[in-house]
């Protein structure tokens, strides 16, 4: 399908516009399909790349700072995502013994079980982009970091 035909939008503006609805309706359509991967384990997709921020810091605890400046949703509230991790049993907070103003939060033992789960699904999250070619995913990403440098 083209992306004229998904939304049913004949004529863009330009070219700039139809490659800003383009990342926009695909971003969503990837989104959707990492959800129903995401469900299986009761967690969203900022829930996630949060654990997955703890597992690679892990053993050592880190800050909700050093999160959300870790995070891929810039706009997350960190704080109530990382709450809802630990009424899940996910992670753990606890106020920093070096800076009492500082909460640290680590991975439990439950939430590396769940990445771990998830790790094994990890060729399902590949077939998401399964429709390109190796050397067209490099391509993509170069020009994905290209646009990004541009603004």
């Amino acid at each position: 399908m083209s992306l004229e035909k998904d939304i049913k939008q004949p004529k863009f503006r330009n070219e700039h516009h139809k490659a800003i609805v383009n990342l926009i309706y695909t971003t969503n359509w990837i989104s959707e399909r990492q959800k129903i991967i995401f469900d299986a384990e009761d967690i969203t997709s900022q829930q996630f790349n949060i654990l997955r921020i703890l597992r690679g810091s892990f053993p050592h605890p880190i800050s909700t700072l050093q999160i959300r400046e870790r995070m891929l949703d810039k706009m997350s509230d960190t704080s109530r995502i990382v709450d809802r991790l630990v009424s899940k049993g996910l992670a753990n907070k606890k106020t920093c013994e070096s800076d009492k103003r500082l909460v640290d939060i680590s991975i439990t033992e439950k939430g590396i079980a769940v990445l771990k789960r998830l790790d094994d699904r990890n060729d399902e999250m590949d077939a998401i982009v399964g429709e390109l070619r190796e050397e067209e995913l490099i391509q993509l990403n170069q020009l994905l970091d290209k646009l990004r440098k541009s603004y």
